[in-house]
């Protein structure tokens, strides 16, 4: 598995306020960067992988979402999160 529970529990502790926050915004848009980037480099050697490619457009909707949702709350935070990460719109 590429996920490991220790993986996960560090990018919560990163980017959540502790490890067992598992449901703040910033750290599920972080999750979802990682698996995001994971499936990324999956596609790049596997191209006709059809249902990675719709579980990966899928998941950046879904982070699209969080990221909409937490600009609407607190435009600091999501500024943070998106300068931590990397992100661009």
């Amino acid at each position: 598995m590429y996920l490991a529970p220790e993986k996960k529990a560090e990018i919560f502790k990163k980017h959540g306020k502790s490890a067992n926050d598992t449901g703040s915004p910033e750290g599920q848009i972080a999750l979802f960067s990682y698996r995001i980037k994971h499936l990324t480099e999956h596609l790049k050697s596997n191209k006709k992988d059809t249902g990675t490619k719709r579980a990966l457009q899928l998941m950046v909707g879904k982070r699209r979402s969080l990221l909409d949702y937490l600009k609407a709350k607190d435009i600091e935070r999501y500024r943070a999160i998106v300068k931590e990460l990397g992100l661009r719109r």
